[in-house]
Formats: structure tokens, sequence, C-alpha cells
């Protein structure tokens, strides 16, 4: 329902940019439906930032207490236009960029790539082995729930290294879901209002300046 509301405001503000003109109607109307759109990105965000990075269990069982992010400044969100890897290095730049894919209805790609990346961190073979599985059967097979477009030939190649899995079972695959997020999915993200008003210097802190 979010997803479709995202789409639903940018097709409008599209819309509005083309057909009308800058009456006070039509900025009150852009200006609504902006700052709309910015409040369903921080519900994303704030999902992504407590479940997608939550503490790992401690080894009494217990979780430790809920980590908190604090907002970027607006000089350190500027980094992640730098480099793509700026981006994914930063815990809430990495919470941000996959409440945008969400919008986009890819998140299964940003996802398959963490899934990666904890994968190849895995030390026992029995552990890599259901991992592997498990990855396999969420994102790689055939109407997969979370399936990613790569093409047929890798995806036979996995099918058959997943028999004895290996830290790079998975490494082709990857490379072409990154190239894929750093070629399209990146520069939207850095082009979108929500990380546009995170590059923003707070308005008190211009207008003590300026005075």
């Amino acid at each position: 329902m979010q997803s479709a509301m995202f789409l639903a405001v940018h097709h409008d503000c599209g819309s509005m940019d083309k057909s009308s003109g800058s009456s006070p109607k039509s900025e009150e109307k852009r200006e609504k439906m902006k700052r709309t759109l910015l409040k369903d990105w921080k519900a994303r965000l704030s999902y992504f930032l407590q479940h997608s990075s939550s503490p790992e269990k401690s080894k009494t069982g217990k979780k430790s207490k809920q980590q908190t992010y604090i907002r970027p400044s607006p000089e350190e969100a500027q980094l992640w236009s730098e480099a793509f890897d700026e981006l994914l290095a930063s815990k809430y730049g990495l919470a941000a960029f996959r409440a945008f894919l969400k919008s986009e209805f890819c998140e299964e790609n940003i996802e398959f790539w963490l899934a990666c990346e904890d994968f190849k961190k895995t030390k026992s073979p029995q552990k890599l082995s259901s991992k592997a599985k498990k990855i396999y059967t969420d994102f790689i097979e055939k109407e997969a729930p979370k399936e990613i477009n790569i093409d047929f030939q890798t995806k036979t190649l996995i099918a058959q290294n997943i028999q004895e899995a290996t830290s790079g079972c998975f490494a082709t695959a990857q490379k072409r879901v990154y190239s894929l997020m750093e070629n399209n999915s990146y520069p939207r993200f850095l082009e979108s209002a929500f990380y546009q008003d995170l590059c923003k210097k707070p308005q008190v802190a211009e207008e003590a300046h300026a005075t």
C-alpha cells in the first residue's frame, strides 16, 4: 500500500511539473505531497533501522539494549554520493537505501546482497550448506519468493555449486546484483526527495549563521 502511494505521488508530481504553472495552489499541493512522501520514507527507514541491524543476542541469550541510530549530518549524507560503497558502509545509509528499494519494488536485490555478505563470513561447513540452500530457495530458483533477475546460465551454475557449498557459490550473481543496484537504483536514490532532505542543513542553523 505504501509502495503504491509512493508511485502515485511520484507520478502525480511529475504530471504537475508538466501541466501546472507556479500558482500558489499547485505549489501548496506539491509541498503537501512531498511531506506525505517524506513521512512514508521515514516510517520505512525506522522499520529497517530497528529490524535489519538489530544487535545480536548476548552470551546469556538476552538481547542487549536496542541500538539507536542518529540521523547523519548533511556532510555525512553527502559522502554517500561519492561512491556506492560509502552508502552501503553506513548502517543508516543502508537502511535508507533499503527503504528506497522497497518503494521501487526491488528490495530483493539488497536483501540478496546482504544474505551473500553474511554467507561469505560463515565458517562452519554445515551452516554454509544450509545457508546456501536457503539463499537458493529464497532468491534463485524459479518463482522464488524474492527471485532476483539473473540469467539462466548463472542460476544453473549456482544450483550445481550448492551441492558442495563454498563461500564463492553466489559470487557471480552477487556481482551482477551489485552492478544493477550501483548503475540503476543508486543514482535514483541520490535524486530522491528523502536523500535530498538528509543533505539539507537544518533551517535553524542556516538562520543563525545568516544573523
